[in-house]
C-alpha cells in the first residue's frame, strides 16, 4: 500500500479508543502516533535496512548492457547456491544514462525450462515512458541460459529493472529446490507482529497505555494490510524466519485498493470523532452503509472483476501491475 494509506489506517485505528479521541480534542497528538507507526515499517526498510544488506555478487551492466553476460552471472550464482547449500545474495543495478534516462532490462526465472532469460529493453525516463526507436538490435536484445536445477520463484517469474535502485535476489536451496526470493531484506523483521508488540510496550512506557496501544496497533495494521498483497510478511520474527505468502488480493501500487483504504480510513475517523463527541449527529447505520460499505462493495467488486478478466486474458497489464508492487513502495520512499 502507499504510505498515505498506511498513515491514514494508523490514525483511524487510534480513533477507535474513546480516551484517545478525548485527549485529541484537548490538543493531544496521540492519533498521529498511530499514523507514524503505520508508515514506520517501510521507512525502516527503505531508509535503513537495505543499506546494511551484504551481497555475494553485484551485477552492474554498464551503459551498454550485455544480456548474455547478465544471464550467465545470475545463473552462476544460482548454481553456487544449489551446489554449496549456501544462500547467495545478488544485486542487479540499474542502467542510468542521464539525469532522466534509464536503459530498461528484465530478468525472468523460468522454472519449466530451468533457465534464466534476460531481455534488454528500451530507454525510458523516470516516468517509465519509453523513448521511440531506442531498442537495441534484435540479435542483442535477449539471452537464455540454462540453470540445470529445479527452481521456485517466490514472487513473479519476471522482474523489470529500470529506474531508481535495482532489485536484489536471494537464491536459497531448500531440499531439492532452489528458491528465488525477491528483495529478501524487505518485510523481514520490520514487518512483524512481534515488533508491533515490542514497540507498543515501549510506547506504553513513554506515552502511557493509550500511546502504546496506538503505536502497536498502527504498526500491526500496516503488517496486516501488506499481508493482503503478494509478498507477504515475516509475521512472527524471530520465531519465524521467512515471509508468509500474501493473500494476493491486490497489488500495493493499485489505485483502487489505495483509494478505498484512504477513503474508508477517513470515513471511520469522522465516524469515531462524531460518536465520541458530546452530541453525536451521524446515524451509524446510514453513515457506515453509505460511506463505507457501498464504496467497498461497488469499487471493490469492479476491481476484482477487472483483475479476473485480465488474468483470464493473460494481459500485459497484470504482469506490469505485479512489478509495481514493490516499485510503488520504492518510489514512495525515494522520491519523498
Amino acid at each position: 500500500m502507499k504510505g498515505i494509506a498506511h498513515f491514514i489506517t494508523g490514525v483511524a485505528i487510534a480513533t477507535f479508543f474513546p480516551e484517545v479521541v478525548r485527549q485529541a480534542q484537548t490538543g493531544s497528538l496521540l492519533p498521529m502516533l498511530g499514523g507514524i507507526a503505520g508508515i514506520l515499517p517501510d521507512t525502516l526498510d527503505f531508509k535503513f535496512v537495505r543499506y546494511f544488506e551484504s551481497y555475494d555478487e553485484e551485477i552492474d551492466p554498464g551503459p551498454e548492457p550485455d544480456a548474455r553476460e547478465i544471464a550467465e552471472r545470475v545463473t552462476r550464482a544460482m548454481r553456487r547456491a544449489y551446489e554449496s547449500g549456501r544462500p547467495q545474495n545478488v544485486m542487479l543495478h540499474t542502467v542510468r544514462l542521464g539525469a532522466d534516462l534509464w536503459r530498461q532490462y528484465s530478468v525472468r526465472f523460468d522454472p519449466e525450462q530451468s533457465e534464466v532469460q534476460v531481455r534488454i529493453g528500451p530507454i525510458v525516463n523516470t516516468g517509465q515512458v519509453p523513448t521511440p526507436l531506442s531498442l537495441p538490435p534484435t540479435g542483442e536484445r535477449e539471452a537464455r541460459v540454462k540453470v540445470g536445477v529445479p527452481m521456485v520463484p517466490t514472487y513473479d517469474e519476471e522482474t523489470k529493472i529500470d529506474i531508481f535502485s535495482g532489485p536484489s535476489f536471494k537464491f536459497e536451496r531448500q531440499g531439492d529446490l532452489l528458491h528465488v526470493h525477491f528483495l529478501d531484506w524487505h518485510r523481514r523483521w520490520s514487518h512483524s507482529l512481534t515488533l508491533a508488540t515490542a514497540l507498543g510496550l515501549v510506547g506504553g512506557l513513554i506515552f502511557g497505555i493509550w500511546g502504546g496501544l496506538t503505536i502497536g496497533l498502527g504498526l500491526a495494521g500496516h503488517v496486516l494490510e501488506d499481508q493482503l498483497g503478494y509478498m507477504g510478511s515475516n509475521l512472527f520474527y524471530p520465531l519465524t524466519r521467512r515471509r508468509s505468502p500474501g493473500a494476493q488480493l491486490f497489488h500495493s501500487g493499485d489505485a483502487v485498493p489505495n483509494f478505498l483504504t484512504v477513503w474508508t480510513g477517513l470515513a471511520l475517523i469522522l465516524f469515531n470523532l462524531d460518536r465520541f463527541s458530546a452530541q453525536p449527529r451521524l446515524n451509524p447505520w446510514w453513515f457506515l452503509g453509505l460511506a463505507v460499505a457501498l464504496p467497498v462493495v461497488v469499487l471493490g467488486g469492479l476491481y476484482r472483476w477487472r483483475r479476473r478478466r485480465e488474468e483470464r486474458e493473460g494481459s500485459e497489464t497484470t504482469e506490469s501491475l505485479r512489478q509495481r508492487d514493490i516499485l510503488a513502495e520504492v518510489e514512495e520512499v525515494e522520491v519523498g
